[in-house]
């Protein structure tokens, strides 16, 4: 290797979801009068999700989940309510809703094992329902037209791979031979959650909003993904990179917007240049199309910019000027001044406007995550917002004061009732030429006096972003005593493209020691146990969880769940082969950074006992990056036990019932190895 990173007692590290042995809930009183957080009251948590105002503002329709604790599993349905708040009731099972144009019908999508369909149901007295599709496979991104009359969608197409069938000898009557191999020719032909996905093509259709046989728009082996109408009904837009060598590594970055005349099917390109462009959002008008882009590069990530061109690609220029945050759910003011759009940024989410004349305003200020869902001509909107003891609820607020919002549902206050969270305390601090912002959750009975276990909990991607919003697993792991630390180190995002792009050829590794300082500015504090420091994390955590382990015996205890620890098997294995583009060499040219950036060349250092957890059917870390360590581990002699989560992809937590088996194994394992007193709630 070119450089190796010597053992350190470096910081500490922990925590991340929740979890705890279920109990009655007259045993979570604590002899101090408290009642604390127990993990039975997760299966009483709801979420509410993509409110749709109607266009009148009479009414709003949102979607609203809950856990089928008999099925384990999570479900949800559409709700309905009046605009401020009353006769709110459920209103059927679906979800994906968009109100028609003028208001008088609604489409969602439905369905059984077999797959969804698209639905319409009339919003008067009857509130008749008709099915509109009978697809062979579901549908996704179901848009009205302008006029109401039809309505687009996008839909697999199978095909089948052009080097398959042979013609096998005649087999003998009766016989039972082995079904035929599935072949394989694209790059990427499996993706997590979703198995293998070479089947056929993603293309774009529509189909009479009264119902009918649906038109294919798109042809040729490519990907069609979104749908846009144009205000007077005669284009869609969509995004593509249709291309003959679309599938070449070279490519993997590209997309292009494209235009389909909805009569004749003919398809034209609008835009021409290396890197991706996409998202495309109409004006009121017709005359601009708005679209996020970036340009080609080789950083492991940036941000994209907003641009807006012409309705026939011409006269692209960018608007959102030097904004460098991420952007996302861009929607036009009704007067076409400009776009709205949602912003995650250092930790919090808020509504920002981009004018048309250039620049990025921000809208919203607090400690808070507030998403934007949709909005009347006359400017009322509707959202969500979650902060650190609120779990997330719908609001309505005016465009032109979006921080006068007004609470419409309060879902979790039953399944909340009386119980005292933990406080939750946002920090930042120095290391080496970055800030790098934390939370702590404390017990809900903190006593600075005291020592404390910490959990340092490492947040997956390693693209993605903690924030100061409500957690049921951190609030949890507090109740039993724990503190839980959760950092935003370098390569995180929310905090512009340099900061998140400093992983560059160097992950995990570069951000080992934020997270270290983020534990050495816990054991400042005084009320942090150095002798009973954890850590743990999934997926992006749970990669930089071994490397830990293989680079300071600090730790107490550790959990490395769903991880990579070799680079070069992983890119063989799992769907992330794009990956494979940041490095600077494949591995079969030079080895060396390949080797330095996987935890399996530091497991003859491992002194730390590691658990590890992972899917059986992950596809994005696969089963076998854990086995390999694991195998390691036992050669080495560091104490450890493999749990293979069944019925899980990527991630441990999917299944209600392996959410609280993710939590209560953590603490087992903590336990096992700790010298803190359990002082547990359930």
């Amino acid at each position: 290797m070119t450089r190796t990173r010597s053992l350190v007692r470096l910081s500490s590290i922990v925590g991340l979801v929740c979890a705890t042995a279920a109990m009655p809930r007259n045993a979570a009183a604590q002899d101090d009068g408290l009642q604390k957080l127990t993990l039975d009251r997760y299966l009483d948590m709801e979420s509410v999700s993509n409110p749709q105002i109607s266009p009148d503002g009479a009414q709003i329709i949102y979607t609203r989940g809950w856990i089928d604790r008999v099925n384990d599993r999570r479900k949800s349905a559409l709700w309905i309510m009046n605009a401020d708040g009353s006769k709110n009731r459920r209103l059927l099972e679906g979800g994906g809703v968009r109100w028609s144009p003028d208001g008088t019908r609604v489409l969602f999508t439905s369905g059984d094992s077999s797959g969804s369909q698209i639905f319409v149901r009339w919003m008067d007295g009857e509130g008749a329902v008709s099915q509109i599709t009978h697809l062979e496979n579901g549908p996704s991104n179901a848009r009205w037209s302008p006029d109401g009359n039809w309505i687009a969608f996008t839909s697999r197409v199978n095909d089948k791979a052009e080097f398959a069938g042979v013609q096998l000898p005649s087999r003998p009557e009766g016989a039972k031979w082995t079904g035929e191999p599935k072949v394989v020719e694209r790059a990427g032909y499996r993706r997590d959650r979703r198995g293998f996905i070479d089947t056929g093509w993603t293309h774009l259709f529509v189909v009479p909003a009264e119902g009918g046989t649906p038109r294919q728009l798109t042809d040729g082996n490519w990907n069609h993904n979104g749908v846009a109408w144009s205000p007077d009904g005669t284009d869609i837009y969509f995004t593509s990179y249709r291309a003959d060598d679309w599938d070449r590594p070279s490519n993997w970055q590209e997309s292009e917007i494209y235009a389909v005349a909805v009569v004749t099917g003919e398809v034209r390109q609008l835009t021409r240049r290396r890197g991706p462009d996409g998202q495309p959002v109409p004006s009121p008008d017709g005359r601009l199309i708005a679209y996020r882009a970036g340009d080609e590069h080789q950083d492991t990530y940036r941000n994209q910019q907003i641009y807006v061109m012409n309705r026939d690609g011409s006269g692209s220029r960018m608007i959102s000027g030097d904004y460098d945050r991420q952007s996302g759910g861009l929607q036009w003011a009704p007067d076409g001044s400009g776009l709205y759009f949602n912003v995650r940024r250092e930790g919090y989410h808020g509504l920002h406007f981009v004018s048309l004349d250039g620049g990025v305003t921000q809208l919203t200020e607090g400690k808070q995550l507030l998403a934007l869902s949709s909005f009347t001509d006359d400017g009322t909107a509707v959202g969500t917002i979650v902060s650190a003891h609120e779990p997330g609820d719908l609001y309505r607020f005016s465009l032109r004061n979006p921080n006068d919002a007004t609470r419409l549902t309060e879902v979790n206050a039953d399944a909340l009732h009386g119980v005292t969270l933990g406080e939750v305390e946002e920090i930042w601090y120095e290391s080496d030429e970055f800030s790098v912002q934390g939370w702590i959750v404390k017990p809900p009975d903190f006593d600075p006096s005291r020592k404390y276990p910490l959990m340092l909990a490492i947040h997956g991607g390693p693209h993605g972003m903690y924030n100061g919003g409500f957690n049921f697993a951190f609030q949890e792991h507090a109740a039993n005593d724990y503190v839980v630390l959760y950092t935003n180190p370098r390569g995180s995002t929310g905090y512009g493209t340099e900061f998140a792009n400093a992983i560059n050829h160097d992950y995990p590794g570069a951000d080992m020691p934020d997270l270290m300082r983020g534990v050495d500015e816990m054991l400042k504090r005084g009320y942090v146990d150095e002798d009973n420091l954890f850590v743990y994390g999934c997926s992006g955590g749970g990669i930089l969880t071994t490397y830990i382990v293989g680079n300071t015996d600090r730790f107490t205890a550790a959990s490395a769940n769903c991880p990579i620890v070799n680079w070069m098997s992983a890119m063989g294995t799992s769907d992330a082969i794009r990956y494979t583009r940041t490095f600077e060499k494949p591995f079969w040219e030079d080895p060396t950074e390949w080797m330095d950036r996987s935890s399996i060349f530091y497991v003859g250092n491992v002194t730390t006992p590691t658990m590890l957890m992972t899917g059986v059917r992950d596809l994005r870390t696969p089963m076998g990056q854990t086995e390999e360590f694991y195998q390691a581990l036992q050669y080495v002699g560091a104490p450890t036990v493999m749990l293979r989560f069944q019925g899980e992809w990527h991630g441990t937590s999917s299944k209600p019932s392996n959410f609280m088996r993710t939590q209560l194994y953590l603490r087992k394992w903590f336990a096992k190895w700790g010298t803190h007193e359990e002082r547990m709630t359930s």
